[in-house]
C-alpha cells in the first residue's frame, strides 16, 4: 500500500516501537515526514532481541520522519507521562497514540505463575488504559486523533479462554479499552479502533514462541504497518470503534497482492491463523 503523505506533520506516540510491528507501524509513518515519540523501554541493546530506541530513531529518520526515542515502561506512570510532555515541548502535541506494547503467556492456569499473570495485566490493560489516559488531553486538541490499540475482537468462544485464560484476559483488557473509550469519546470526535492480524506476524516474540520455523507459516510486520496506515489516515469522525482485521482493512482499501507480505511467498496458503479468530476469513483463497 502506497503512502498518501496525510501523516505528514503529525506526531505519533507509539509504545513498543522499538522493534516488530510497533517499528514496521513507525517507519511506514516516518515516510510521509510524521514525528514518531519511541515509548520503549530497551535503551541498551538486548542479547536475545534486536533493536533499542536509538537505533529505531537512527531508523525513522532514515525513512524520512522525525524521531524522538523515551526510555518508557508502560507499567510506570511517571515515566509516561515525562515522555508525554517531552512529545509535546518537542512536537506541539499528540495526534495518534498507537498501544502495541504487550506481554504474553500461552500457559494454562495451573501453569501461570502471579508474577507473569501480573505482568501481563499490567503492561496489556494497565499500559494501554494510562497511556491512552495521558494522552487523551492532547488528543482532544487534535485535528484527526487516533487511538490504535493492538488487539483482538471480542470473541467469546470459550476455546479462546480455556487454554491461556490469563493471557486473554489481559489482551481482552486493550479491546474493551476500545469497545468503552470508542463510545466515551465519539461526540468529541477520536477514534479509538482494534487492529489484529489474520496469521502470525513474524517478530522477536514469534520467534521466542515458534522457533525459526515460525517464519515459514507467517506474514512480515509490514502488513500490520500498511493496515494501520490504511486506518490512521481515515477520518477519525466517520471510523471508531471497529476490531479491524489487517487483510480485511487492505482488501476494502484495494489491496491485492499479499504473496508481498508472506516470509515464504511460496507457502502463503500455509499460513498460520493467529489466536483469537474462528475463522480464515475472506483472505483464505487469496
Amino acid at each position: 500500500m502506497k503512502n498518501n503523505g496525510k501523516l505528514r506533520g503529525k506526531t505519533l506516540f507509539i509504545t513498543g516501537a522499538s522493534r516488530g510491528i510497533g517499528k514496521a507501524i513507525a517507519l511506514k509513518a516516518a515516510k510521509d515526514g510524521a514525528n514518531i515519540v519511541i515509548a520503549a523501554k530497551t535503551a541498551e541493546p538486548h542479547p536475545k532481541l534486536p533493536g533499542t530506541i536509538y537505533t529505531a530513531a537512527e531508523e525513522i529518520v532514515r525513512a524520512g520522519g522525525k524521531a524522538l526515542p523515551c526510555i518508557v515502561d508502560v507499567r510506570n506512570e511517571q515515566q509516561i507521562q515525562q515522555a508525554v510532555d517531552a512529545a509535546v515541548a518537542k512536537f506541539g502535541g499528540i495526534d495518534i497514540v498507537i498501544n502495541n506494547a504487550s506481554a504474553i503467556s500461552i500457559t494454562p492456569t495451573l501453569d501461570t505463575d502471579m508474577k507473569r499473570y501480573d505482568l501481563m495485566q499490567n503492561i496489556n490493560t494497565r499500559g494501554t488504559f494510562l497511556v491512552s489516559k495521558t494522552c487523551l488531553p492532547y488528543l482532544l486538541k487534535s485535528d484527526n486523533p487516533h487511538i490504535l490499540n493492538l488487539s483482538p475482537p471480542l470473541n467469546m468462544n470459550p476455546k479462546w479462554f480455556a487454554n491461556h485464560t490469563a493471557y486473554t484476559i489481559a489482551k481482552y483488557g486493550m479491546s474493551m479499552c476500545v469497545l468503552g473509550m470508542a463510545e466515551e469519546f465519539r461526540s468529541e470526535g477520536v477514534a479509538v479502533n482494534a487492529l489484529w492480524p489474520r496469521t502470525i506476524i513474524h517478530t522477536a516474540a514469534v520467534e521466542m514462541l515458534h522457533g525459526d520455523i515460525g517464519a515459514q507459516y507467517a506474514r512480515k510486520p509490514e502488513i500490520m504497518a500498511d493496515a494501520a496506515y490504511a486506518i490512521l489516515t481515515r477520518d477519525a469522525r466517520d471510523y471508531t470503534g471497529n476490531f479491524f482485521i489487517d487483510d480485511e482493512i487492505l482488501l476494502d482499501v484495494g489491496v491485492k497482492d499479499f504473496g508481498k507480505y508472506a516470509c515464504v511467498p511460496e507457502n502463503m496458503h500455509l499460513l498460520l491463523t493467529d489466536v483469537f479468530l474462528d475463522n480464515e476469513g475472506p483472505m483464505a483463497k487469496i
